[in-house]
C-alpha cells in the first residue's frame, strides 16, 4: 500500500495484509499487558471505580514510565501523589483505547470515523513509546539511525526487527494523522 490511510467522503480508509493485522493486534496486546491495572485483594471498590490507587508507585519498567510519566517534575512527593490520584484511570483509558484499536483492525479493510481514527492513533503512539524505550531512542538522531534498516531481510537480530516494527508503526501513525488532517479540511 502506497499510503497507510486516506481520507474519503465516507471516513478514513486503510488496507492491511493479514500479517500486518496480526502484528498490530499482538503489539496492542503486549502494551495492554504492561498497563493492565493490578487487581488487589481488599481493594476499596469505590476508590478503584473513580481511579484512585493509594498504592501506586513510580513504574520500575522504563517503558511503562514513558507511557505514564511523572506529571510533576523536581518534586517526587507531589509526582507520587498525582500518580496515586490519576494513574489507575489513565491506565484504564489506555487499555481501553488499545483494545478498541485491536477491534478496529479485525478486517483487512478499515473505514474509520474521526473518533475511531484518534483512538487508533493513540494506540499507535503507545506502541511507539514502548518500542522507543526498548530501542533506547532518546533523540531524533537515535530515531534517524533506525531508518537505515530498509527491509525485513536486513533484520539480523531482535533490535533490527524491533526497529523495522517501530518504523512501520511510525509510518502508519503519520499516515493516519495526515488522513485525519485531510478529513478535517474537507
Amino acid at each position: 500500500m502506497a499510503k497507510a490511510f486516506k481520507a474519503t467522503r465516507r471516513g478514513i480508509a486503510g488496507e492491511f495484509e493479514a500479517g500486518e493485522l496480526r502484528l498490530l493486534r499482538r503489539l496492542f496486546d503486549d502494551v495492554v499487558q504492561l498497563l493492565e491495572p493490578e487487581v488487589r485483594e481488599n481493594e476499596d471498590p469505590l476508590a478503584a471505580m473513580v481511579g484512585l490507587d493509594s498504592e501506586a508507585v513510580k513504574p520500575e519498567d522504563s517503558a511503562v514510565g514513558r507511557l505514564l510519566p511523572d506529571a510533576v517534575r523536581n518534586d517526587d512527593a507531589e509526582a507520587l501523589e498525582f500518580r496515586r490520584l490519576t494513574e489507575r484511570s489513565l491506565r484504564e483509558d489506555k487499555v481501553g483505547a488499545l483494545r478498541g484499536a485491536a477491534l478496529l483492525l479485525e478486517n483487512p479493510q478499515v473505514l474509520l470515523n474521526p473518533e475511531q481514527a484518534q483512538m487508533l492513533a493513540r494506540a499507535f503512539n503507545d506502541v511507539r513509546l514502548v518500542l522507543a524505550d526498548r530501542l533506547r531512542i532518546e533523540t531524533d538522531e537515535d530515531a534517524a539511525r533506525l531508518h537505515e534498516i530498509a527491509d525485513l531481510k536486513d533484520a539480523e537480530d531482535l533490535e533490527s526487527y524491533l526497529a523495522l516494527v517501530y518504523n512501520f508503526v511510525t509510518w502508519l501513525q503519520e499516515g493516519l494523522m495526515q488522513a485525519l488532517l485531510g478529513a478535517a479540511h474537507r
